[in-house]
């Protein structure tokens, strides 16, 4: 399927900034303000696959993988040469994600050298719903994006 739809993207002000200016820049997330989203998620081999694509230019591709049945499982989402170990919280009807293992080049990082994540999607008046935010302690929110999106057929 494909999702398609005008998302928001804003920035911490002075050193939140210049860390979400990094963070944005490796996520290839665009400048704040408003921009054009599509993702195109189709299955593979038991794998979802999520193609993000800002404003028609580079598309940021993540693999996620089910682990395990659905009350112990754990989804791995794997984009580049970063793997998240993520975990659903079901709340109110929308999917909570909950990080609970980083690695990169294979090897497993300590959680407290990254921002904590806030990411959910849910269904609202049959318009998909998501946010993104990553913050850390002293500094608050230093990046977030979201909107609306909706389902369109595959071209």
């Amino acid at each position: 399927g494909c999702l398609s739809g005008k998302v928001q993207v804003s920035y911490g002000k002075g050193m939140a900034g210049i860390l979400a200016n990094k963070l944005a820049k490796k996520l290839m997330i665009p400048s704040a303000g408003e921009h054009q989203l599509m993702v195109s998620i189709s299955h593979h081999d038991g794998d979802l696959h999520w193609d993000r694509n800002f404003n028609q230019q580079t598309t940021v591709r993540s693999v996620f993988t089910p682990v395990g049945s659905k009350q112990e499982g754990y989804w791995i989402e794997q984009t580049g040469k970063l793997r998240v170990h993520l975990t659903v919280l079901v709340k109110q009807g929308g999917w909570y994600w909950q990080c609970n293992k980083l690695s990169f080049f294979g090897v497993t990082l300590p959680m407290f050298l990254f921002p904590k994540t806030e990411a959910y999607k849910f269904i609202e008046d049959d318009l998909y719903r998501f946010h993104v935010g990553f913050c850390l302690p002293l500094f608050g929110t230093f990046l977030q994006y979201g909107g609306l999106l909706k389902a369109r057929l595959n071209d």
